[in-house]
């Protein structure tokens, strides 16, 4: 119904407290005169939950505080519901919001979250699973598992265990791509499947990225010598280096020699030696502007 907003709060994402954010959206929704149905995620069948209270109010939009992993949460429980996500970033991991331009003011967001012109993004289908942002094997995969073990969360969190996953760096891995009627062997150090450009920290490993453009691409890094490392972390990042490769495509298979990590969105989802990627049908609806 128009007058019913769901509010979906992730209170420990980013180990940021979310009182501030959820009582201004309080305060907006009054003074709106819109009835607000508030949810906190409990890790705990909350895709379901969320289904019960869409089914039950309706609601045009649904604003989420929380980062890339509630998100994806939201958007996986409104499949095939048409529904406007409206975003509050407030995650350990706030890709998508970096990439849609949203680090803004709360104020700011809310306007957009509750009342914002909304684009729709693709989805990519990873072996049955949904990605909405950015995915990939390899090096970022082990930081995320490693950051998932750690009792040191936020962005010192991040960083010491980018360090302690650079020192453990094992050899390369060998990939088999399948893509664009080609067959494509590399060594890898991590391959990124990408639905935009930039990763939360703001640094930018697809510059080929658009969300809506009914394609994905593979960046390919081959090796992590300090050079590319750099280029990396400063987002100079380029296709024309004998070391990266970026393959743009709807479709693709990616097999490995050995079992690499594997995460999607943020959530580390294991050790895998073969990835069947496609652009899905789902399409979600984001406000951004």
């Amino acid at each position: 119904m128009k007058n019913n907003v769901v509010m979906v709060v992730n209170p420990v994402s980013g180990s940021i407290d979310k009182s501030d954010f959820m009582e201004a959206i309080t305060i907006f929704a009054a003074k709106e005169k819109l009835n607000l149905v508030r949810y906190i995620t409990s890790g705990k069948n909350d895709i379901q939950k969320v289904k019960q209270l869409y089914e039950k109010y309706k609601p045009e939009r649904i604003i989420i505080i929380g980062g890339d992993g509630t998100i994806k949460m939201v958007a996986e429980a409104m499949e095939n519901q048409d529904v406007i996500l409206g975003i509050l970033p407030a995650g350990s991991a706030n890709g998508l919001a970096v990439d849609l331009d949203l680090m803004k003011t709360v104020d700011e967001n809310l306007e957009i979250a509750f009342y914002g012109k909304y684009i729709k993004l693709d989805t990519i289908d990873i072996n049955g699973k949904k990605c909405y942002h950015l995915s990939d094997l390899g090096l970022n995969a082990e930081l995320v598992k490693n950051y998932e073990n750690s009792h040191v969360h936020g962005k010192w969190g991040y960083l010491l265990q980018a360090l302690n996953t650079l020192i453990d760096l094992g050899e390369p891995f060998l990939a088999t791509i399948t893509a664009n009627n080609q067959i494509i062997k590399s060594e890898g150090r991590m391959i990124v499947i990408a639905n935009s450009k930039k990763y939360g920290t703001g640094i930018t490993i697809n510059p080929k990225g658009v969300m809506n453009d009914g394609k994905f691409e593979l960046v390919i890094i081959k090796n992590l010598d300090l050079i590319t490392f750099g280029k990396i972390i400063t987002g100079n990042i380029s296709e024309n280096s004998e070391y990266i490769e970026i393959i743009s495509t709807d479709e693709a298979t990616i097999k490995t020699n050995i079992p690499v990590s594997f995460q999607i969105d943020g959530e580390y989802c294991g050790d895998v030696k073969k990835l069947n990627i496609k652009i899905a049908s789902q399409i979600i609806k984001v406000a951004v502007s």
